[in-house]
């Protein structure tokens, strides 16, 4: 039995390996991926609108991740992705679903690391959150542990500095309320 138990990272993408040294088995490798799409929004909130996880990196992950977030937000045509230069954001089909949705790419300059410091912020935080105390047997196990810390922890209720003390979902919700009222 495996344990999953450290975190590799790779622009907007990140990959769970087993302890061991050397190269980990496909099977043993879990990949997260954080699409983010609204930059209005989603980007402003800190919310994961969209992410996948798969035995692979690759184009087909990303895909799952934006039709996530596609599905989740159906933004308005014109809106900006923003992405790191990976040869999945660069495919033809990514390309292509981005433009069908009327969204405009934008992928970070070479070396620029601030591009996607909310993305890296994200994977520092739950690499020390999570993954540093995890000990996941199987692929299935760490799906579902990063699942709930996604979709039950994160998004509703850990609290950011940057919202004002508030969780993705609160600081979401008061900026439509304050909409509406205004």
């Amino acid at each position: 039995m495996q344990t999953v138990q450290r975190i590799r990272r790779k622009g907007n993408a990140a990959w769970l390996e087993p302890a061991e040294c050397g190269a980990a088995p496909a099977e043993a490798r879990v990949a997260l991926i954080q699409a983010l799409i609204p930059l209005g929004l989603g980007l402003a909130s800190r919310r994961v609108v969209g992410w996948a996880m798969r035995a692979t990196l690759d184009a087909d992950l990303a895909l799952a991740a934006l039709r996530m977030a596609l599905a989740a937000r159906r933004p308005a045509p014109g809106l900006v992705h923003h992405s790191d230069r990976g040869s999945q954001y660069a495919s033809a089909e990514y390309r292509a679903l981005l433009a069908a949705h009327g969204l405009i790419a934008s992928m970070s300059r070479k070396g620029d690391c601030w591009d996607n410091a909310v993305a890296e912020s994200f994977f520092a935080t739950l690499e020390t959150e999570l993954i540093l105390g995890a000990d996941w047997p199987t692929p299935e196990a760490a799906r579902r542990g990063i699942f709930a810390y996604i979709e039950t922890w994160y998004n509703r209720e850990r609290r950011h500095s940057s919202l004002g003390y508030r969780s993705p979902v609160e600081y979401e919700r008061d900026v439509l309320a304050w909409r509406h009222a205004a």
